[in-house]
């Protein structure tokens, strides 16, 4: 099954980053993807925090939801679409959600982000809990393919990669493939982005898609980029450094099992240790 991790350099204009974000899925479908998954704030990278408050829409209406659901009809892709800013009862916070679309154009799953990322290293300040409500489930959906069955999609957000807890879960309830869509800052992502994305892969035997965020925002911050997949045994399939791209590799059932039953880990798993 042919994959797509989409890379985006998106800007402060919500229309000028959906006519990239088409661009990108037009030519993700021309090589044959069946899902393409769209990186972190692919709609809005704002100048400040709070711009995400003037564009969020309400779960199951707005431009942004109706563009992915026409985008994925007409295409006739799914779309994994990581994030769009949906309103909560507060109207001083939101949810940053993730989004997936079937062919049909139906919405099948979404997840809020569980773990809401906090940086300050004296030059640089981030605390996404300014206007961010955290999620609160862990999601899964099936992706049926063409030809190779159908796989177990677990669902989560960039700083999510850091607790390891969540895709041990994932693991626990059958998934084949793990999503981070991802807006990485350039200083965490230069130590840190790839050894944590290959690490949940081998940890739980899985395929991991992570688009991102990659290059010098017209807001000025500078995104890591570094667009991938990986597979279970923490190969990498494929990547892009820097800039917009389409980031293309297949995924199998098959060569999945064969990792697993090759090292069954998830299988030995210390009950004791569960427990705890």
């Amino acid at each position: 099954m042919q994959i797509a991790a989409l890379q985006m350099v998106s800007g402060t204009d919500v229309l000028s980053n959906l006519r990239s974000a088409r661009s990108l899925l037009e030519r993700a479908a021309t090589q044959g993807a069946e899902l393409a998954v769209l990186p972190e704030y692919f709609c809005i990278l704002g100048r400040r925090d709070t711009d995400k408050l003037q564009v969020q829409e309400a779960f199951g209406d707005g431009p942004v939801q109706s563009f992915l659901s026409q985008t994925a009809r007409e295409l006739g892709l799914w779309i994994a679409a990581g994030t769009l800013p949906l309103s909560t009862p507060d109207p001083a916070r939101v949810r940053n959600s993730l989004l997936v679309f079937n062919p049909q154009g139906e919405c099948v799953a979404r997840y809020d982000k569980m773990h809401l990322f906090r940086f300050d290293n004296g030059s640089e300040l981030y605390d996404e809990t300014r206007v961010l409500e955290a999620g609160t489930q862990p999601v899964c959906f099936e992706l049926p393919s063409r030809s190779d069955g159908v796989f177990r999609v677990g669902l989560s957000i960039c700083y999510d990669m850091r607790f390891p807890e969540l895709y041990r879960h994932y693991a626990s309830q059958g998934a084949h493939v793990l999503l981070v869509p991802s807006a990485f800052t350039h200083t965490t992502g230069q130590s840190h982005w790839e050894l944590l994305l290959r690490a949940r892969a081998i940890e739980n035997l899985a395929y991991v898609v992570a688009p991102a965020q990659g290059g010098l925002h017209e807001n000025g911050r500078r995104t890591w980029g570094q667009s991938l997949v990986a597979n279970p045994w923490g190969e990498l399939l494929a990547q892009q450094a820097e800039g917009e791209g389409v980031v293309m590799a297949d995924i199998s059932l098959p060569r999945l099992q064969k990792y697993r039953s090759q090292l069954p880990a998830l299988a030995h798993r210390n009950p004791r240790v569960n427990a705890l």
